[in-house]
């Protein structure tokens, strides 16, 4: 194995890889070992424990989302941000979750937070609201990123079924919207279209 934080990395490419291959029951220290060529104990030194290498796969995840300079506009440094974390879970849909279930407490996790929080302030969100206005925006952005089929397309018809006899009027009445062709990726941008209004807003209010 590499020295020092190069032989961390590799462990959790390995383990990154085995999670892609296999999901995320599939990643323990053992299979992790096997797959970098070593006893188990010999990662101790570089994981301390399954904990430590599942906060390690958040960081190594976060690593990939794209965090641009200070010279873009805030909107578009965003929106590079929230892209980049749709692709990554494209990648690794099993590890995605992760997100929602582990501490921010990896140096990457810090860097996106750092970078969402310069682009709301450059927004002009007032500093109290900055916290409370980043949590909003990792929530809708990790949301949309790990919910998979959640927003694939449906047939109002097959849900209407589910409550058969039952009037479902809201449904009738956008029956022929629900049933028009749907683009999963033209919603997300639609719907960074009205984050980022919303942002606007909360920044006009100051």
């Amino acid at each position: 194995m590499p020295e020092g934080s190069d032989r961390r990395q590799q462990v959790l490419d390995a383990a990154l890889a085995i999670a892609d291959e296999k999901g995320l029951d599939a990643v323990t220290m053992r299979a992790v070992a096997a797959r970098v060529g070593v006893t188990a104990m010999a990662l101790y030194p570089h994981v301390r424990s399954k904990e430590d290498l599942l906060d390690g796969l958040v960081g190594r995840l976060l690593a990939e989302l794209s965090l641009s300079g200070q010279d873009r506009p805030w909107t578009d440094r965003l929106r590079e941000i929230a892209r980049s974390a749709l692709e990554a879970a494209g990648r690794h849909p099993a590890v995605m979750p992760l997100v929602f279930t582990r501490p921010a407490v990896t140096p990457e996790a810090v860097r996106v937070v750092e970078a969402i929080y310069q682009a709301l302030l450059d927004a002009g969100v007032p500093d109290g609201e900055v916290a409370r206005v980043e949590r909003m925006v990792s929530t809708f952005v990790l949301g949309y990123a790990v919910s998979g089929g959640r927003f694939a397309a449906r047939d109002p018809e097959q849900r209407r079924a589910l409550l058969a006899g039952e009037d479902l009027p809201a449904h009738r009445r956008l029956a022929a919207r629900l049933q028009a062709p749907h683009s999963a990726k033209a919603e997300f941008e639609a719907a960074l279209d009205d984050l980022t209004g919303l942002i606007e807003a909360i920044a006009g209010r100051s």
